[in-house]
């Protein structure tokens, strides 16, 4: 029971074995004295909850405080590269990175991959995939080595150049409050409805759009709450294909989804990594074996580098994931 409960049951208990035991108190002054005590239940109740309220508030403040006041570590430099665009060559010499700086995730990785090429990412969780892409558009920096871009040195670029030409789809896909225009046109705002249009149809995703309440100017709440997984992917995909980059960044796009939203999903994938610099990353291997390389990452440095074939004619790391997946799906 409540605080307020138990005050009014001690009011009413002595109370009674007072007039019981015959003191010098009536039957209405305790009516009266317990609803007053009734009629404090608000402000003691307002007073507990200002106190909430208050501690609350304070340690919003601080935690928005220390957003506000926090120093970005990326910095742009001072006359940055804003090239027109990007070709989509990007090589790795020597990159080292750890988010501690006595704790490297990442081990002097090298490698080279050509404009318009998929280059699959292969490695246990926790290996440092989904870093070393962050290091390409620069989420962060190298503390070793260099990642270059066009053969120019990714810190040298301007941000708004570099992340222009830089798209990713996820497995995890941010659906933004608004409507579904809206989402697909976050990268361009002023992008037109034929244009939006143009790239759901290559998403897979106009069908179901058009069968939705209002088409393209249904509402979708944050987090896309009345959208299936393969919807919300679906979507993204749409994002990345108006914002036309230069460099695609796969990270478990097809993850965690029923055969036939994978099906249509794989089908606007391959349309969207045409002509572009891809980087695909996958625990479930079938979905690499269009890539022109592999390269699998163990213990924070690259293992083993080459096409699907020649890893599995090594019979190493790459070899024995694959085994063992295919068991696996054997096994079901």
């Amino acid at each position: 029971c409540s605080v307020e409960d138990s005050i009014s049951f001690l009011v009413w208990a002595v109370g009674g074995a007072m007039i019981i035991g015959g003191a010098d108190i009536e039957m209405g002054l305790l009516i009266t004295f317990s609803g007053y005590v009734g009629q404090m239940k608000g402000p003691l109740d307002f007073m507990s909850r200002m106190v909430r309220w208050y501690t609350n508030c304070m340690n919003s403040a601080q935690r928005m405080f220390e957003i506000i006041d926090a120093v970005p570590e990326v910095k742009e430099v001072p006359d940055p590269v804003r090239p027109e665009t990007l070709r989509g060559e990007i090589e790795l010499k020597n990159v080292t990175f750890g988010y501690e700086s006595h704790k490297p995730i990442l081990k002097d990785i090298s490698f080279h991959v050509k404009a318009g090429e998929v280059f699959g990412i292969v490695g246990r969780s926790g290996a440092g995939k989904s870093t070393l892409v962050n290091l390409i558009s620069r989420l962060y920096d190298t503390q070793e080595g260099e990642v270059l871009v066009d053969g120019i040195n990714v810190k040298q670029y301007g941000f708004r150049e570099l992340r222009r030409n830089v798209a990713m789809v996820s497995q995890e896909t941010y659906i933004f409050m608004g409507t579904v225009a809206e989402n697909i046109a976050y990268a361009r705002p002023e992008a037109s409805r034929e244009e939006i249009i143009r790239a759901a149809v290559q998403a897979n995703a106009h069908d179901f759009i058009c069968k939705t309440p209002d088409g393209y100017n249904t509402y979708v709440g944050e987090h896309g709450y009345n959208l299936s997984g393969g919807e919300r992917q679906r979507i993204a995909i749409a994002r990345a294909i108006l914002n036309n980059p230069r460099l695609l960044i796969l990270d478990e796009a097809t993850s965690a989804l029923d055969t036939e939203s994978e099906f249509l999903i794989q089908q606007a994938l391959n349309r969207l990594i045409k002509g572009r610099t891809t980087f695909a990353i996958a625990h479930r291997l079938s979905t690499l074996r269009g890539a022109d390389r592999l390269v699998v990452i163990d213990k924070h440095s690259i293992a083993e580098i080459g096409t699907h074939n020649e890893l599995l004619e090594k019979k190493g790391i790459y070899y024995n994931l694959v085994t063992a997946q295919l068991k696996m799906a054997e096994g079901k």
